[in-house]
């Protein structure tokens, strides 16, 4: 299962980047685990609240590529608890934006039907019901 999530989520899973659970280190980094929890955490957000404007999931998706790029150009180092914290918001924004661009798929395949001539009101109705907007 380690190896898996190190190649998911291509995690450096760094000693001095990771937690410890009872002396062993966690199988990905800080962050990387935050993507993961963002992920798992996105499911029941969906399901209760539904999926927030795509602007509040780009912004989502800012303090992780914003505290990555500083580190990275910078001697700035982040802490561990500030990795998780951004990597769960990218985790959730991840997973918004597939639902996104499930729902765009879903409404352009209705598009092309109804430019083939299939009935647009009977189109309409199943892009709603399979999520298209």
């Amino acid at each position: 299962m380690a190896k898996f999530l190190r190649l998911f989520f291509g995690c450096h899973a760094r000693p001095d980047r990771s937690f410890y659970f009872r002396g062993k280190q966690f199988p990905i980094c800080a962050r990387c685990t935050g993507e993961l929890v963002g992920m798992i955490l996105c499911i029941p957000t969906l399901i209760f609240w539904g999926c927030p404007s795509f602007g509040v999931v780009l912004l989502l998706m800012v303090p992780l590529i914003v505290d990555g790029s500083v580190q990275k150009l910078t001697s700035y180092e982040s802490g561990n608890i500030r990795r998780l914290i951004t990597g769960i918001l990218f985790g959730m924004a991840l997973i918004f934006t597939f639902v996104y661009f499930h729902r765009t798929c879903v409404w352009i395949a209705g598009e092309i039907l109804k430019w083939f001539g299939a009935d647009s009101e009977a189109i309409t109705r199943i892009t709603k019901l399979f999520g298209g907007f």
